[in-house]
């Protein structure tokens, strides 16, 4: 076998890996940034529907367990349900993204640093979602984008 032929071969194999490499090049990355949106801000949000159910328990939680420092466990559970009741929605509708990211990346800073240290895997997956919406946009599947489109030209 040449050189020659041998490259011919290589290239005519690596012909499949290449197109499939294309097509999913090709695949919207709007529909990424959504899905995005979409699965942090239900995390979020069902956190926040959660702790609508029982509010003293959800008190004694924050004054037991989570011991958010500097707020009184009251302040902390109304602040929390809030945040993870409006940022969520935020969120997914892509209205305000960057600073609903914010807010909810500051949130999964202070659960990961004081709340739940141990699950610091998924907090990662989080952050990292909550950061491409804060330095990249919410993508073109939201109302930011409408927004600035018909404002801002």
């Amino acid at each position: 076998m040449t050189a020659q032929s041998a490259e011919k071969g290589r290239a005519s194999a690596a012909a499949p890996i290449a197109a499939i490499l294309e097509a999913l090049g090709r695949f919207p990355l709007s529909i990424v940034e959504l899905l995005l949106r979409i699965g942090v801000g239900a995390v979020f949000f069902k956190s926040g529907l959660n702790k609508t159910d029982n509010w003293e328990l959800i008190v004694s939680l924050f004054a037991d367990e989570y011991k958010v420092p500097v707020l009184s466990p009251e302040l902390a559970a109304s602040l929390g349900t809030f945040n993870e009741l409006l940022m969520p929605v935020l969120l997914v509708l892509g209205l305000a993204a960057r600073p609903a990211a914010a807010a909810l990346l500051c949130m999964t800073f202070v659960i990961q640093v004081f709340v739940y240290p141990g699950n610091w895997t998924e907090h990662l997956f989080w952050a990292a979602a909550l950061l491409y919406v804060l330095t990249r946009g919410p993508g073109q599947l939201s109302l930011d984008h409408l927004i600035r489109q018909r404002f801002l030209g």
